[in-house]
Formats: C-alpha cells, structure tokens, sequence
C-alpha cells in the first residue's frame, strides 16, 4: 500500500530531523573527529534489502540516528583538516531541504531556480574578480574543468576551420593540453575523457615554468600537433601554490591558446587583500572552475563553471529535442536553456543552498573566514618550525601546511616511512584528522584549515597527536 506523508506528518518527522542535526551539531566537537564504521554495520548498510512494506516517518528518523549519522566524513569537526573539505553551513543545509522540497529541475525556463542560478553564478564571479560572460552551477570543480576543456576543444576546432561536435577528432593533428605537477587530476581525467590522450605535464618546482611552458608548446607546434589549452591553478590543492596567473595570460595570448585556470578552492584567496595581487592576470582567462562547497561552505554538490565567452558554452553543448522547444516568451519560456550550456539534462537546485550559504556570509563574512584561515595556517608553521622534531616542508600557501615529523636517532628512510604511515594512525585516533601527500619525493604530512569553527585548541592538538602516532607506529615496529 502507498503511504503518501500528510502535511502533518512531515512537519512532525522534519521538526524532529531537525532537533536530531541541532543537537549532533552541538555535541560534534567533544566527540571524536572520525572513527571507523563498525563492520556489522558496513556490511549492513551495502547490503540491506529494501523492505516490501512502507517505512513510517518515525521509523525513518530513527534508523537515521542509529546506523547513519554516528558514522560521517568527519569534515564537520573543528579538529578536520583532512584534504579540502569544509563543512556545510546551516543557511546552506536549510537551503539544501528547500530545494529538495521544491524538486525542480532546473535545466531552464521561466521558474526561480534558474534566475536565481544566473544571479548566484554572478555574485561568485564578483567575489573573485572574474568578467565572466557566461556560467553554470555543476557538481563540483571536476566537472567543470572537464566542462571548460569541452569549451576549449570546441574554439579551438572552429579557430582551425572544423567542428569537433560533427566531425570528431579523427584525422586532426593531436590536440595538446598543458599542466603544471600541481595542475589538479581532474584536468588529466578530463582530457582524456574528451579523446585527448592526457595532458602534457611541464616540470618545475610546482608552479608553471613559463620558459619550460613556451618550449614545450613551440616544439609540439613543430612536430605538427595542435597545442590548445593551458590549465593553471589558483591555489592548488596540494600545497595551495598560485601560477603566475598574469605571465600564463601574456603566453595564452601570444600563442593562442586558451587559458583555463582551477580556482575551485584558491580563488577565494582573492578576498583576502594581502593576497590579491597574487591573482593578478585571473580576470583574463578563458575559463575558471570553482567550488562553493569548498571555502565558503556550501553543502557539497555545487562547483561553478565560468567563462569569458558568452556564446562559447551553448556553442559547445547545445542539442534540443523537439519535446523541449519552446518559443520565446511563450508558455514556460523559450530561448536558450542552462541545459544547453553544460552537459546535463536534469539539473538540480544547487542555486538556493549556494545563495543562502552566500546571504547568511555576506562579502565581509567571508573575507573574515578567509583571512582567518590563512592566519591560522601561518601560525601552525610557526609553531612547527619551533618545535625540534618538526620541519615545515613548504611555506603555507593559503590554508594549507606540509610539514614532517623528523624524531631524533632515525635514518632518513625511517623517517620517511614513518611520515608515510602517520596520517592513517591519526585519523583512527579520532584526535585530528590530517593526510599526507609527496612533495620532492618524499611523504610529508598535510593539514588544511577551512572549517569556521577551527581555533588554536583544535590547532595545537597537531603535534601532539602526531607525536602520539609515531611512538605507537615506533612501538610497533618488528
């Protein structure tokens, strides 16, 4: 039997949801930042059978208590500074049940949800500076760098006279693109889904060299390949580096390439005004990806594509079933859809989340958030180059810190495989959740700070639980 919730029903059941959050909020920093999922219930949870009768809504709230909500990412605990990952914040959430609560698809027409995504995508291209022509919510920066690289593709095809869409790519001189070994790996996975064969990786020590940079695309031109995109970074995941975003733009424009730049958690650095002019040349690229989710604490699901072509993007993606046609200002409204800038039919509301998250923050807000996160960061290097067994591994770049463990009387391959296997021993402490990555060869570890409940309690936890890690891993050693 169907069982359809009266209005009654649902207040009764998202009242009570509610007071769960509230209180797994308020309760979350006193508890432990991550712990494993117990394996009955992993188990459980990937292999439960759907039951034949209608669960109830009281039922529903408490299977979510019980066996969902104690086991999260950890990324909503002060203590959290594991890759780039911040926490929702409540405007955002609310907006997140709003939004599933209206249910649009918002691929186009005359409906909120679509004025409000062109309004939301362009206060974000205000926020970082960007003149941005034309721009779409996607799912995250993954998306919409493979959604500009599409873009590039395309211009660069009817630059040289054919169409990629009608014709494909084969017979054509072999497409280049360019990274640095930052450039983030969702530019090498969308070039590769878009027949690309990867990127061309420019060795340096992070950033783009851009003598390297300018060699490499003059001799593919001489070997009779077509370089056609540049991927730069404002703010890199791993050590938070900015290309020389301004010296990237001068060569785009001699070579004629299409400058893209991956701004999905750097380029709201740009707030911060001892920084801006770090990002000095980001208002000339071609395209910029970026990820509300990430800094400004929208609920995961909401990145931004940005262009500075307005036409580049409904060129690119464009394909209208005759069930969808509509003629201008009939009906439900015709003319151009956001569907048909970016590769997805159905759309979900990621604008209200966004623009809640973003109204409950303000300009100021998040200036405030970003200038305290990189302060924060600026301080643990600090109190880690202070410390005689702790080396920082590279100076802070926005809100991220590398550094190493280096106890006394170890060789260096200890050293190294300790480094190697501390982030793992720190995150079941349920103390701090840290990671680790590779900088010049060798395993160092890696904290991010961009959660707005972090203060120094939750910072100078850091040493100690890294040391607390090492000894047991050293205690444990055959």
């Amino acid at each position: 039997m169907i069982h359809s919730w009266d209005p009654d029903e649902f207040r009764r059941a998202g009242h009570h949801l509610v007071d769960l959050l509230a209180d797994r909020l308020k309760t979350l920093p006193d508890g432990p930042v991550w712990q494993p999922v117990p394996e009955a219930e992993r188990t459980a949870l990937r292999t439960d059978r759907l039951p034949d009768a209608p669960t109830g809504p009281e039922a529903l709230a408490a299977e979510f208590a019980a066996r969902v909500m104690p086991h999260p990412m950890g990324n909503g605990h002060p203590a959290f500074f594991g890759w780039v990952n911040s926490s929702p914040h409540p405007a955002g959430v609310l907006g997140e049940f709003a939004a599933a609560a209206m249910g649009p698809s918002v691929a186009g027409g005359d409906q909120s949800g679509v004025h409000l995504e062109y309004g939301v995508v362009s206060q974000l291209a205000d926020l970082v500076g960007y003149p941005a022509g034309a721009g779409l919510l996607v799912s995250g920066g993954s998306t919409a760098s493979l959604t500009a690289l599409a873009a590039a593709r395309h211009a660069a095809a009817l630059a040289d006279g054919w169409d990629d869409r009608a014709e494909g790519l084969a017979g054509r001189p072999a497409l280049v693109a360019y990274a640095s070994g930052e450039t983030h790996s969702c530019v090498r996975k969308s070039a590769e889904l878009l027949g690309l064969g990867g990127v061309r990786v420019i060795p340096g020590e992070g950033r783009f060299d851009i003598v390297a940079l300018r060699a490499a695309v003059r001799a593919d031109r001489a070997a009779g390949l077509r370089p056609f995109a540049v991927a730069a970074s404002a703010g890199t995941v791993n050590t938070g580096l900015i290309d020389p975003l301004d010296e990237l733009a001068d060569l785009c424009a001699e070579e004629g390439l299409w400058l893209h730049v991956d701004g999905a958690y750097g380029a709201f650095g740009r707030l911060d005004p001892e920084l801006a002019e770090a990002y000095r040349g980001l208002e000339r690229a071609d395209s910029l990806a970026l990820d509300p989710h990430k800094w400004p604490g929208v609920p995961v699901g909401c990145g931004a594509v940005l262009v500075a072509d307005p036409d580049i993007l409904r060129a690119t993606f464009s394909a209208v079933a005759p069930y969808l046609r509509n003629a201008p200002g009939e009906g439900f409204g015709g003319g151009t859809w956001l569907a048909e800038l970016g590769f997805e039919q159905s759309r979900p509301f990621r604008a209200l989340p966004a623009w809640m998250t973003l109204r409950a923050m303000g300009r100021d807000g998040l200036t405030e958030l970003v200038v305290r996160h990189r302060r924060q960061a600026r301080e643990l290097a600090a109190t880690l180059t202070a410390l005689p067994d702790f080396t920082v591994a590279a100076e802070p770049g926005l809100s991220v810190v590398c550094f190493r463990h280096e106890p006394a009387g170890m060789s260096q391959p200890e050293v190294d495989e300790l480094n190697r296997r501390i982030p793992a021993r720190t995150q079941t402490s349920g103390t701090v959740f840290l990671t680790g990555t590779v900088l010049d060869g060798r395993p160092v570890l890696r904290t991010c700070v961009l959660n707005r409940d972090t203060g120094p309690a939750h910072l100078a936890r850091i040493p100690a639980a890294v040391r607390e890690a090492a000894e047991t891993l050293r205690e444990e050693a055959p």
